[in-house]
């Protein structure tokens, strides 16, 4: 395949997946433009573009649904520290010093990794957003991104985050369809109540999503005890800012009645499990009562300095581990749920067409090795991914139609590591 094939001119020519594996058949899948236009055991589509998918299976490409992109540049710095102190003495003194060009490549790095390992949409949180921006749209994913916000309670950064945000709406970036901008306000602990009110109205006002961390540390619900009286989610809900636009990080610390408040709310909840345990946070995530009453959750890695990596596929199998190691029952948490919650329900949290394979669904999807040993024997496809696989298993990777990856080589990586690297080092230099 040449190198022509990667470019954005060939985005509304046919594109033939030939003889792929879909639900253990051999499968034609035909691409016209962004959509999946036909799936068949045959088809012929003279002057379609042809991709041989013999020897691999086609899934929905993996949503993470929750992530801070260009901090690949921390890998490995602030291993083995709780939370509050791993941000404060690493983590926020590092990004005071951030550049645009830093978070660009920085962000560019993710991508890279993100595409390596199947994930073809991301929900981002972090700084200097019109560097994520230009990343992402050259680099081809979907996202849904927002820059994040803090105020810690002082009423002039209160002011000033309000100005800012309005300034980005007032004449927001040009951005092509797969890139959707939302709010972020970081957490109750470094976001005012009037912040929250304002951010809340504000979304309402402009029909974007809110990001925001909530009830990821034992530490955050007392310090909201004692600030405010009660419990995060009951905060949330007292402040009447609770709606269908908010998208939760980790909500570890919750009991029924908060679970109920999220579920007749519409929020959504993203589970980072990797984060969660390094970082000591914590590991009971109630995944199957949210379920059960309605929350749509999916998963997510968190930043490469909490989970150290961005492959959802490891997720996956984290997220199912976890879940039927604190239960004690090996039947919650199923690999299919997982699946499901990296994939289908992931793509519902970002209000976009995706995360499934069929036709008319916006054509995001990935082509998996099943020469691998970890696919012999091949009894249980999802099982085999979820389990005992991890990201080096995908091959190729389409995204809005266009092919960001194929036979595992992505255009122009190798300068995006070495500039990469060059400014993670001068960071800490």
């Amino acid at each position: 395949m040449s190198e022509k094939s990667y470019t954005e001119e060939n985005r509304d020519r046919y594109l033939l997946i030939k003889s792929t594996t879909f639900k253990g058949e051999s499968t034609d899948l035909l691409v016209k433009g962004n959509r999946i236009a036909r799936i068949a055991p045959e088809i012929d589509a003279p002057g379609a573009q042809v991709i041989d998918g013999r020897g691999k299976a086609v899934i929905p490409g993996l949503v993470n649904a929750h992530t801070h992109a260009a901090m690949t540049l921390f890998r490995g710095i602030g291993d083995d520290m709780p939370l509050m102190t791993w941000l404060q003495e690493k983590i926020w003194p590092l990004e005071a010093k951030l550049t645009r060009e830093d978070v660009y490549w920085g962000t560019k790095l993710a991508l890279v990794e993100m595409i390596r390992s199947g994930t073809t949409t991301f929900f981002d949180m972090y700084y200097q957003l019109d560097a994520t921006i230009a990343a992402v749209e050259e680099m081809g994913l979907r996202a849904v991104l927002s820059e994040a916000c803090f105020d810690h309670f002082r009423p002039e950064l209160t002011q000033k985050s309000k100005r800012h945000i309005m300034e980005r709406f007032r004449s927001p970036a040009t951005c092509p369809s797969r890139i959707r901008l939302c709010l972020g306000p970081h957490a109750i602990y470094t976001v005012s109540d009037d912040l929250l009110k304002w951010a809340h109205t504000f979304a309402q006002e402009n029909n974007l999503l809110i990001q925001m961390h909530l009830s990821e540390t034992k530490n955050e619900v007392e310090q909201c005890v004692s600030r405010y009286g009660t419990t995060p989610v009951r905060f949330l809900h007292k402040l009447g800012v609770l709606s269908p636009r908010w998208v939760f990080a980790h909500v570890l610390y919750v009991d029924d009645e908060e679970i109920a408040l999220l579920a007749e709310s519409g929020a959504k909840v993203v589970h980072n499990p990797a984060s969660n345990m390094k970082l000591g946070s914590g590991f009971r995530f109630q995944y199957e009562e949210m379920r059960q009453v309605g929350i749509t959750v999916g998963l997510g890695t968190d930043g490469c300095s909490s989970s150290n990596n961005l492959d959802m596929i490891e997720v996956m199998k984290q997220a199912a581990l976890l879940g039927k190691a604190w239960r004690m029952n090996p039947e919650v948490t199923s690999c299919e749920a997982m699946f499901h919650a990296a994939t289908e329900a992931g793509a519902a949290i970002a209000g976009v067409d995706a995360g499934r394979i069929a036709e008319g669904a916006i054509a995001d999807f990935c082509l998996i090795d099943l020469s691998l040993p970890v696919f012999t024997p091949n009894f249980n496809f999802i099982s085999n991914l979820v389990y005992a696989a991890n990201g080096s298993c995908v091959d190729t990777v389409v995204c809005d139609g266009r092919i960001l990856m194929y036979n595992r080589v992505i255009p122009g990586e190798a300068e995006i590591r070495e500039q990469a690297a060059r400014r993670a080092y001068g960071l800490l230099s």
